[in-house]
């Protein structure tokens, strides 16, 4: 390496860092560590079609049975809502008033802390439990929560065997729910269009006006009976502790229909007195879902079971977890006469919509080298294309860094910003380009250009860098589902842009210094010894000179 003897001290940022790294023998190691870091996050980070949006918020349901609409909205809706609307940070209030159910829902501002509101939700039903009329039941405060509400899977169970019974059916689909919910990262699973074996109280209203009876009473006495209850018995002589349960003593019509509801004139009142009991399905429950397919002859009945999963966690890796774990149990299935179908893979749909933008960001990679070639030379694109992965690998870890999850938001802020990445890296280029030939270039180092190249446009390329990023600012303050949605953009845009200057300082004069080379000037050299007179401090070496 000839040595430097014209020194050259930077005066900004973008100087100082070409100095440092230009001979560093550590910067051919941290473009490998980079590239390597943004392979591995772009590998591991969680994905999803759609980033997940933070909404939040709950349902009272209160139910007064043997109330009309009309009585629930006077007596439940009206009082509840006047009350929820004291809470801070609740957006909107839906009432429903149905035959003997009131049910009050409730939203929450995006952003809300959702363990708060619960808790504030729950403590403000509590304490007005005062207003609610008293032949109605305790309140039933349910929070819910869309971002392990949606689900990533979904599966149609139909009966190939028309000879199975609707309980065993039930019962073999309600199995593999509990196996599924116990697969890692899944948070909840839900079965939808399920008719399951209950016992019918059919109940005759003027039997019950003439004992004084309300249907809420028939509810507590099937309630108090239909549960075991463990009870734990004084310790025995050798200090063993008994314990023994009550059991289970529904099992058949009649265990329903001899159920005690109350005492009339001194005479027990059991719900067969005032109703008939059926065992079958739930007659309440009209709604039913329908399947077809190319192998299937003629619409069949369906059970559609979905699965969530757990907030910021690789759709694609639970989707495949869940799929692995239904293809053990499908010899079961096959020997019980039972089939199913994959209606929603959101997994498979997520790793396809980002697979598919990788390709494209690749493909507009390729286009800027191209394009480059043209304008700078190949040497000159190559290293500018360098730098654009090695931009998106930096913004890739810190995203994964800071907790985010790659989906199709994501990926279209490194696409926005992909056209102001490499705005930095031809800057330096360009100027590195330009030093090269100009008439002093021959009595210049290398080293010098490069250091004095890059610092030249540091102050004007940081300026118009931070110009760019705030632009980006004010998306960080949209409110609503559309702020949240759209978060990603003003996330990663400006650590885009933040690390396309440091990679353009570093790596640019770096890769240039070996790949680039002074043209040969002899009359550029002539005509600056003639109108110039060389300076007496610059003693430039043979090496130098090429």
């Amino acid at each position: 390496m000839a040595k430097n003897r014209c020194k050259y001290t930077p005066k900004d940022y973008a100087g100082k860092l070409a100095l440092t790294f230009l001979h560093n023998p550590l910067t051919a190691l941290l473009a490998i560590f980079v590239l390597a870091i943004g392979y591995l996050s772009l590998e591991i980070m969680p994905r999803e079609e759609d980033p997940q949006i933070a909404i939040s918020g709950g349902a009272i349901i209160v139910p007064m049975p043997g109330a009309t609409p009309k009585e629930i909205e006077n007596v439940i809706i009206k009082p509840l809502e006047e009350k929820i609307r004291e809470i801070s940070g609740i957006k909107h209030i839906y009432g429903m008033a149905m035959n003997n159910v009131g049910i009050v829902n409730v939203q929450y501002y995006i952003g809300q802390n959702r363990e708060i509101s619960n808790l504030k939700l729950y403590d403000k039903v509590m304490q007005n439990l005062d207003l609610l009329p008293k032949n109605a039941m305790q309140p039933i405060v349910k929070p819910f929560d869309i971002d392990i509400d949606v689900p990533i899977l979904s599966f149609a169970f139909y009966k190939k065997d028309e000879n199975l019974s609707d309980a065993k059916f039930y019962k073999i689909i309600k199995d593999i729910q509990y196996r599924l919910n116990r697969v890692k990262n899944v948070s909840k699973t839900e079965l939808k269009g399920a008719h399951k074996r209950v016992f019918n109280i059919l109940v005759d209203l003027n039997k019950l006006k003439g004992y004084h009876i309300s249907l809420g009473q028939i509810a507590n006495a099937v309630k108090s009976v239909a549960l075991e209850v463990p009870e734990v018995k004084n310790r025995t002589k050798d200090d063993k502790l008994v314990i023994f349960s009550i059991p289970n003593v529904i099992e058949s019509t009649k265990d329903v229909a001899n159920i005690m509801v109350a005492n009339y004139m001194g005479s027990p009142i059991y719900i067969k007195d005032v109703a008939k009991v059926e065992d079958g399905i739930d007659i309440k429950d009209f709604r039913s879902a329908k399947i077809w397919a190319k192998d299937i002859k003629e619409d069949k009945a369906q059970y559609t079971l979905t699965v969530a999963k757990l907030k910021g966690t690789n759709a694609v890796f639970v989707a495949n977890d869940v799929l692995d774990e239904l293809k053990k149990l499908k010899p079961i299935l096959e020997k019980e006469g039972i089939g199913y179908y994959v209606t929603r893979n959101y997994g498979k749909r997520a790793n396809d919509a980002v697979n598919e933008l990788v390709k494209h960001i690749l493909i507009t990679i390729a286009i800027i080298a191209v394009m480059l070639i043209f304008f700078l030379g190949w040497k000159e694109a190559a290293i500018v294309t360098f730098t654009v992965p090695a931009i998106l690998a930096i913004t890739l870890f810190v995203a994964y860094m800071s907790g985010q999850t790659i989906n199709r938001i994501t990926l279209f802020a490194f696409l926005l910003s992909l056209g102001l990445l490499v705005d930095a890296a031809i800057i330096v280029i360009e100027n590195i380009h330009r030093h090269l030939h100009e008439h002093d270039a021959a009595y210049k180092d290398m080293d010098t250009i490069m250091v004095e190249a890059t610092d030249e446009i540091g102050s004007p390329t940081n300026v118009a860098t931070v110009a760019i990023i705030l632009t980006m600012v004010p998306m960080l303050f949209v409110s609503g589902m559309m702020g949240q949605f759209m978060r990603p953009i003003p996330l990663n845009v400006p650590v885009a842009l933040i690390s396309s200057l440091v990679v353009a300082y570093i790596f640019t004069p770096y890769l240039a210094r070996r790949l680039l080379k002074k043209p040969h000037m002899h009359h550029h050299k002539h005509h600056f010894e003639k109108e110039e007179k060389l300076p007496k401090e610059c003693d430039i070496e043979e090496g130098d000179k090429q």
